[in-house]
């Protein structure tokens, strides 16, 4: 199935080469990206091919391209939007490329609320990875983020952490705008379109994508299982994400049926008694609720330890150049991730 197109217009040519190489980088967009220097090869791409995003240069605005049949034109603006656009949503053209996409795509969700039914999108299947572990202070998510920021090097990879408290904002030393928590009441609402949310709302470490994760518990607690179950067929059939992370912490209800729809479960395990009563524990109960299924899934793994921690996302970028890094590189060459 042909992907709709998103059309970038600037007058200013190594701006849009820039903005374009970013794009075409970005494998998570569902879109063909094309890009143009100038408003005369713009208009005759657009006499043979239907743009669905336009995102233009306002000094590109003109009034042939306010009559072109295009889904949303979003207008690059320089500062203040002259008042003649103030139909048309606007960009701040001078900032990162990741929140000109996040912008972009929020402004193209809030239009298009309801869309026709999406068709799955033409990719390798995904792979759904869990990270789990009944083991507090085990360097889970440290090795799901390392985890995802190496396989992403060779394919497009998502990263969502389920925890309750996931220290985010602290971590990488940032407020976000959008988090699951927004991406779950998007489910709960029945939105249609619910991939470009996802799209508005994505952040980056390294190559990897990533959800900022909930501010509160209760989003976790209070999330129904069909509702994550929605959003994961969404990621799968929706997204060009080939690789799905799921860092998954105790506060899901029916936190085993989500494991079961992992393919592999990693599950980071420490070597005192303690620690090993509670993976004994974890086992037996699986086994009394019937999930055989899960144990046989499930890779124990004791890491290599790594406590270097510093904030604004350095510990973060760090991880595939540590210990762990050459710990995880070994796993996704013997797992074939």
């Amino acid at each position: 199935m042909k992907k709709q197109i998103f059309a970038v217009c600037d007058t200013e040519a190594e701006y849009a080469k820039n903005f374009m190489e970013y794009l075409n980088r970005k494998q998570n967009l569902t879109f063909e990206v094309q890009a143009f220097t100038g408003v005369k090869s713009l208009l005759d791409f657009a006499e043979q091919n239907r743009i669905e995003i336009l995102l233009i240069a306002e000094s590109a605005v003109c009034r042939e391209v306010r009559e072109l049949d295009v889904g949303k034109l979003i207008v690059l603006t320089e500062g203040v939007k002259s008042p003649e656009l103030s139909d048309y949503a606007g960009v701040y053209k001078y900032q990162s490329s990741a929140q000109i996409v996040r912008e972009v795509m929020a402004c193209y969700g809030e239009e298009k609320a309801v869309m026709p039914v999406q068709s799955p999108v033409l990719k390798k299947s995904t792979q759904i990875l869990g990270v789990y572990s009944p083991v507090g202070r085990c360097l889970k998510t440290s090795f799901a983020l390392t985890l995802g920021q190496i396989a992403a090097r060779e394919k497009p990879v998502l990263y969502l952490n389920l925890e309750e408290y996931s220290g985010f904002e602290e971590l990488f030393g940032k407020s976000f705008t959008g988090t699951l928590s927004d991406l779950l009441y998007f489910v709960r609402q029945g939105d249609q379109n619910l991939t470009v949310r996802l799209n508005s709302m994505v952040e980056t470490a390294g190559q990897l994508d990533f959800v900022p994760p909930v501010q509160s518990p209760m989003d976790i607690r209070g999330t129904p299982w069909q509702d994550w179950v929605c959003l994961i067929q969404e990621i799968v059939l929706h997204s060009s994400y080939e690789v799905l992370i799921l860092d998954i912490g105790n506060g899901i209800d029916e936190v085993f049926q989500l494991l079961d729809l992992c393919k592999r479960i990693y599950m980071p395990v420490c070597s005192d008694g303690l620690s090993e009563c509670k993976i004994t524990q974890f086992e037996n109960l699986l086994r009394v609720l019937d999930y055989p299924q899960v144990l046989a899934k499930t890779v124990r793994m004791k890491l290599p330890f790594y406590e270097s921690i510093s904030g604004n996302g350095a510990y973060v970028e760090q991880l595939p150049w540590s210990k762990l890094g050459e710990y995880v590189k070994e796993l996704i060459r013997k797992e074939n991730i």
